[in-house]
């Protein structure tokens, strides 16, 4: 039974990272140099965006008569869409995730977090709306939610393996799935037929340890997982490391299937490596889902 006592003493606990995991968010977030926003298209809006030269069909009360003034061609002046978009996210916090294969690397759940929260203070600045898929936290804009998100993404699960949560995803919106996806695909499956049947699209970011991509075991090893749930000793570990390593690449060609056939990205990003270029890649991607 969890005490009031409980709940206070893991609410000052969240507070505590709270700030620093903003703030590493938020210096993240400005390493990366992106171009132009995704939204900045042609279409309806009150901004200008650019002038383009008349094509055939473009009646007279689109060309801009002043700019035309000043060459031999007619120019009609466009504006900006202003639709803004709604992205849920969700990061597992499975046990799995809490694994790190050196001292000096972070947890896959502390990378993940990082880069979700990154992500959203990008896409917040964008004008975009972010929230959490399942719900919890529906998407909004501002600087709040993303104290929303962190304080969320702070809760950890019992559970060995995350499934997707699939509920609150947004009509016409983008997903955004971050996890080792080390358990079973049935639940990844199910998230993604929940958002093709709400004509959302999205991204798949797995995030491993570079121990679980090279298995630089021998010997005797015991194996156990995050949660405790599963334990196995051998003598011999370097004789599973050719099997290992078939079912990891038969996983993630697997994963590439899925993403495949519902018109999502998917890459890999490993936890000894910078963060940075996983951020660009799920921005753009974001953007290449529309």
């Amino acid at each position: 039974m969890t005490t009031s006592h409980d709940l206070r003493a893991r609410a000052e606990t969240l507070g505590a990272t709270l700030p620093p995991l903003l703030a590493a968010a938020d210096h993240l977030a400005q390493a990366v140099v992106l171009g132009d926003h995704g939204r900045r298209r042609a279409g309806l809006g009150d901004e200008f965006w650019q002038y383009r030269p008349a094509h055939a069909g473009d009646g007279a009360r689109g060309i801009d008569w002043r700019r035309s003034a000043r060459s031999d061609a007619h120019f009609v002046r466009e504006r900006e869409w202003q639709a803004a978009q709604s992205v849920a996210l969700w990061v597992d916090p499975a046990a799995s995730m809490r694994f790190s294969g050196a001292k000096d690397r972070p947890t896959k759940a502390d990378r993940a977090r990082l880069l979700a929260l990154a992500l959203a203070v990008l896409l917040l600045r964008g004008g975009e709306r972010v929230g959490l898929a399942g719900g919890d936290i529906a998407p909004r804009s501002g600087r709040a939610q993303a104290e929303r998100l962190a304080l969320a993404l702070a809760e950890d699960s019992a559970e060995d393996y995350g499934r997707p949560m699939v509920g609150g995803l947004p009509h016409h919106g983008r997903v955004v799935l971050i996890s080792d996806f080390l358990g079973d695909l049935a639940g990844v499956e199910a998230a993604l037929e929940a958002a093709t049947a709400r004509a959302a699209r999205g991204v798949l970011l797995q995030v491993l340890d570079p121990a679980e991509e090279d298995f630089p075991f021998d010997g005797r090893t015991i194996f156990e997982s995050m949660g405790g749930t599963l334990r196995h000793e051998t003598r011999r570990a370097g004789d599973l490391r050719d099997r290992y390593l078939a079912r990891l690449a038969e996983r993630k060609a697997r994963l590439a299937d899925l993403a495949a056939a519902s018109g999502w990205h998917v890459t890999t990003h490993h936890t000894g490596t910078a963060p940075q270029p996983a951020l660009l890649w799920l921005y753009r991607a974001l953007e290449a889902a529309l």
